[in-house]
């Protein structure tokens, strides 16, 4: 029972966060875009309970993206160049998050962190609820800069964001191809990978997505004012979530209990950062 109340608490708080946030921007149309993305995971949800599968978990994580800011570009409609430019960008790493991920889970045969979540109602709905929050949380800088009424501005900052952004998303897919390649390797099975991004970073592929909201939030931070900037609270919410919470917390625990007692995984934690290090780059 404590259980169950733990549970709706959480999905509580998790959507009574973004949505106070889209409130203080002053913007109906963003409050009404965190309802939107909301919706769209519980009503999810439903299937995906009664079926008892987790397989278009992500996927529809990624769809509620494309269709959010896609909603927010089509609702302003301001003709803005730079509005287009961020809402593809957007895009572009929801398609390509989103396909590697559901290709993943279409090859093994289900996500494993699903296996004792599914059967529970009250904590699949707020696993569900939970990516309402992440989906949420990312975009609400984006979606009040586009909501605003001059839309995103182009000046110098913005160019620098976009930079960030591409430096950020390629990382990420350079990351992922190597793991997938090494993967893919015979020899490799049950192995940890040390080439490529992967020697200079143990988690290169976070690195890239931590950058790549960081270059969106600067490209969306001229077009806030007041307590719009609570909104570029997104890249922070991404480090925190895929550090500290999910994410690089969890895929340390597994490698300490799958290669922990093996030297060389010992040296390699030793002298590879977890993300990046400057000291590490001197070297």
């Amino acid at each position: 029972m404590k259980n169950h109340l733990f549970n709706l608490l959480s999905s509580i708080v998790a959507f009574y966060i973004p949505f106070q946030i889209a409130l203080l921007t002053d913007l109906p149309l963003v409050k009404n875009l965190i309802l939107l993305i909301f919706s769209i995971q519980w009503i999810s949800f439903l299937p995906a309970y009664i079926f008892q599968t987790e397989k278009f978990f992500d996927l529809t994580g990624s769809l509620t993206y494309i269709t959010t800011v896609s909603f927010a570009l089509y609702t302003t409609d301001s003709g803005n160049i730079a509005d287009y430019i961020i809402v593809v960008c957007v895009a572009i790493w929801a398609i390509r998050l989103g396909s590697f991920l559901f290709m993943r889970i279409h090859k093994d045969g289900e996500d494993r962190r699903f296996r004792d979540i599914k059967p529970n109602f009250t904590r699949f709905f707020m696993t569900w609820t939970l990516q309402g929050m992440w989906v949420s949380m990312c975009l609400l800088c984006v979606l009040t800069a586009l909501s605003s009424i001059s839309g995103i501005v182009i000046n110098t900052i913005f160019y620098i964001g976009i930079l960030i952004f591409i430096v950020g998303f390629i990382i990420e897919v350079v990351a992922d191809h190597q793991k997938t390649v090494f993967r893919k390797a015979i020899d490799n099975k049950n192995k940890f990978i040390t080439t490529g991004l992967w020697s200079y970073s143990r988690h290169p592929n976070y690195l890239g997505e931590i950058l790549l909201w960081f270059g969106v939030a600067i490209m969306s931070f001229s077009s806030l004012n007041n307590l719009q900037y609570l909104t570029l609270i997104s890249p922070l919410f991404v480090y925190i979530l895929l550090v500290y919470i999910s994410g690089i917390r969890i895929l340390e625990n597994q490698g300490n209990e799958k290669w922990g007692h093996l030297d060389s995984y010992k040296k390699y934690k030793k002298n590879t950062p977890r993300l990046f290090s400057l000291n590490f780059v001197k070297n």
